[in-house]
């Protein structure tokens, strides 16, 4: 019977072809080596800075912390996030907030300064004016202004920007700071992390600390939005109550001193009537300077704390692009491609 058994690889045999060839071992990997690194050189360099807080569990989700966490622990996801209430529920979205377009626009208008001093502007113009680039994509954007000669942008990064018709630009823009932006929530300790990059470490912390800033005060009006409208629905009608209170106060007196020496039976009614009222008009406002002071207890409630783990900072090394690593990953990759050519022609 035919033997159809694969012969087995020699590993020897293979690797005397592969020395066979080691000069030309020793000019293509050096030279995807340096090739790689001059390539990498044409990238600019960017700075990462990250800052992590934990917002306070409140209501419900405070009293069931231990449960959710102890779900977590068991992988149990479903049954934390069903103990964690409301919070659990809306640190899910915090990546979709930061990433929203009219999150993004309150950010277009923070103001940034350089780590040199030579930038000082709004982020937007920053972005669109003032970002280092590759030679070949300056080269592409200076081909399509000049066959393009309509004005790139009539905004200057002052005032509130429309995110309801955005021009191309604008969006490649807000492309641009959703891949500067990253927000991570660890599961487990509710912990959210904010990582910026940029090309100045000084923009980088900016930024940082300002999305950090404006994720709080997101998260603070949206805890807070219910218990917000209760108090002012109650704090008008507190003051309500006290205009009128005042008036029939105000009525009652008057129209007793005006009878004083009148001994009338009716007017005696009358008295009794409008005091009645008076009577009547303050319980009302006491109730309501009640309602108002536990709404105004509730919003105090409702409004949660921050615990700033990892503040922002202006970072002292650039986090990539890592020249080096890549150049060395390019020159195996370049190691194992010629390999494979020269067993190839080895067995033809």
């Amino acid at each position: 019977m035919e033997d159809n058994k694969q012969a087995p690889i020699n590993i020897t045999e293979i690797a005397q072809k592969l020395w066979k060839n080691r000069k030309l071992y020793f000019k293509v990997l050096p030279a995807a080596l340096v090739l790689t690194y001059l390539f990498m050189l044409f990238f600019p360099r960017y700075y990462k800075c990250t800052v992590s807080l934990a917002p306070e569990p409140t209501g419900a989700a405070a009293m069931s912390g231990s449960l959710s966490s102890l779900a977590s622990s068991f992988g149990l996801g479903s049954l934390a996030k069903m103990g964690g209430g409301a919070d659990a529920l809306i640190s899910d979205i915090y990546p979709d907030i930061i990433n929203s377009n009219d999150f993004i626009a309150e950010l277009m208008t923070v103001h940034v300064k350089s780590k040199k001093g030579d930038i000082d502007t709004n982020y937007y113009t920053y972005l669109r004016d003032m970002l280092d680039d590759t030679w070949w994509n300056k080269l592409i954007g200076s081909t399509i202004e000049f066959f393009d000669p309509t004005p790139k942008d009539s905004y200057n990064g002052e005032g509130t920007i429309s995110v309801f018709n955005l021009t191309k630009l604008q969006s490649d823009l807000f492309k641009r700071v959703k891949g500067n932006i990253k927000c991570t929530i660890d599961k487990k300790t509710g912990v959210v992390s904010i990582d910026v990059k940029d090309q100045d470490p000084l923009i980088a912390a900016t930024m940082a600390q300002v999305t950090c800033k404006k994720l709080q005060e997101f998260i603070v009006k949206y805890r807070t939005n219910k218990a917000k409208i209760d108090y002012e629905h109650y704090k008008k009608l507190t003051a309500d109550a006290k205009a009128d209170y005042e008036k029939i106060r105000r009525k009652y007196g008057a129209t007793s001193d005006s009878n004083m020496d009148v001994t009338m039976k009716s007017m005696e009614l009358v008295l009794d009537d409008m005091e009645n009222e008076m009577q009547l008009r303050y319980n009302i406002y006491t109730a309501m300077n009640t309602q108002m002071q536990a709404a105004a207890s509730k919003l105090q409630e409702a409004t949660p704390a921050f615990t700033v783990i990892q503040s922002a900072t202006i970072p002292t090394k650039p986090a990539g692009p890592k020249r080096l690593i890549i150049s060395i990953v390019m020159m195996f990759v370049a190691f194992f491609v010629l390999s494979g050519r020269i067993l190839l022609k080895e067995k033809s």
